[in-house]
C-alpha cells in the first residue's frame, strides 16, 4: 500500500490527542494534576484498536507508522480476547512508542462477524490511505444498540470499535520522566486524589520490576454515544495509563510490553468494569 500523504510525528500525535480528549476528558484533569506539581508530561506510548478486516486491518494501517520512521518491535497474542498486536518503537527517543492491535473477527460467531463485516463494507479504502484514518472515528453509519449488545456478549473490544471507530483508546504517562512522583504508587495516589476510578483487574498495578514493566490505568470515561435511529446510550470510551519501565542488561529501558499485564489493561474499557450489574443498566441510557 502506498500512503497518499505524510505527517511529521509531532503533528500526528497532536491530532491524535485532540481527538482522544473528546472521549477522555479525564486525561486533561490528570495531566493538570501533575503540571500543578511541576512534573514533566512525557508520553510513554499510545494504543490504537482495529479489526482484521479490510480495508482497516493492522496491515493496512501499519504503513503510515513505518512512513513516520517507526519500526516493528514485537508481536503479541491475546487468545482469550481474540486479539493480535504489534508494538512499534519510534525513530527518536523523545517520541512515544505505539501499540496497534486488531480483533480476529473470524473467531466470533456468524452474527457478530456479520455486524463487523457490514461496517467495514462502508469504509472508503481511500480514507485508509490517509494518515487521518487514525482519528477518523466511525467511518460507517452508527450501529444499532441491539448490535452493540450482540457484540458486547462476545467481545468488548468489538463493541468498542464498532461504536467509536478508529482513534487512540489511551495515552500513557511515563513515570520514568517524573521528578518527584518517582514510583507508580505515588503516581496513583495523585490520581486517586482526583477522584478518578482505577482499573483493578489483576491488581491496581500490573507487572513488576522483575518483568521490567509496571503499568496501571484508569477506568474509561463514560459518555453518551449516538446509535442508529438517533438513540443515545452511555458507554465506556477512552482511558489513561501510567507506565514505569526498568533497564535491561545494556542499561537501556525495556521497550516492549508484558502480555499478561496488557491483557488486563484492555479491560479498562469493559462495560461492567467498576460497576455492579444494576448500575450498568441504570447508566446505559440518557
Amino acid at each position: 500500500m502506498r500512503n497518499s500523504d505524510y505527517m511529521d510525528p509531532e503533528t500526528f500525535f497532536s491530532h491524535l490527542w485532540q481527538d482522544y480528549i473528546q472521549l477522555a476528558p479525564q486525561a486533561e484533569r490528570i495531566q493538570q494534576a501533575f503540571r500543578d506539581r511541576h512534573e514533566p508530561i512525557i508520553n510513554d506510548h499510545v494504543a490504537i484498536r482495529t479489526l482484521n478486516l479490510e480495508p482497516i486491518s493492522l496491515s493496512a494501517l501499519e504503513p503510515h507508522l513505518l512512513a513516520m520512521g517507526y519500526q516493528r518491535f514485537e508481536p503479541y497474542r491475546f487468545p482469550e480476547k481474540k486479539l493480535n498486536a504489534w508494538s512499534y518503537v519510534p525513530p527518536d527517543d523523545r517520541l512515544p512508542r505505539l501499540f496497534l492491535s486488531e480483533l480476529d473477527c473470524g473467531a466470533l460467531t456468524p452474527p457478530a462477524r456479520s455486524i463487523l463485516q457490514q461496517i467495514c463494507g462502508q469504509v472508503d479504502p481511500e480514507r485508509v490511505r490517509q494518515i487521518t484514518i487514525f482519528w477518523a472515528g466511525c467511518l460507517w453509519q452508527p450501529i444499532f444498540w441491539a448490535d452493540y449488545q450482540t457484540l458486547l456478549q462476545e467481545s468488548e473490544y468489538a463493541a468498542w470499535v464498532a461504536s467509536l471507530g478508529l482513534r487512540a483508546n489511551h495515552f500513557t504517562l511515563s513515570v520514568n520522566h517524573l521528578k518527584q512522583a518517582s514510583t507508580l504508587e505515588s503516581v496513583l495516589q495523585i490520581v486517586s486524589e482526583s477522584g478518578i476510578p482505577m482499573n483493578e483487574s489483576g491488581g491496581r498495578i500490573k507487572g513488576s520490576p522483575e518483568v521490567l514493566l509496571e503499568q496501571a490505568s484508569t477506568l474509561a470515561d463514560r459518555l453518551p454515544v449516538e446509535f442508529a435511529g438517533g438513540e443515545k446510550h452511555v458507554i465506556p470510551t477512552c482511558y489513561y495509563e501510567f507506565a514505569r519501565r526498568y533497564p535491561v542488561s545494556n542499561g537501556r529501558l525495556y521497550q516492549g510490553f508484558v502480555p499478561a499485564s496488557a491483557d488486563r489493561i484492555f479491560e479498562s474499557t469493559h462495560a461492567s468494569a467498576g460497576l455492579q450489574t444494576s448500575e450498568v443498566s441504570k447508566t446505559s441510557e440518557v
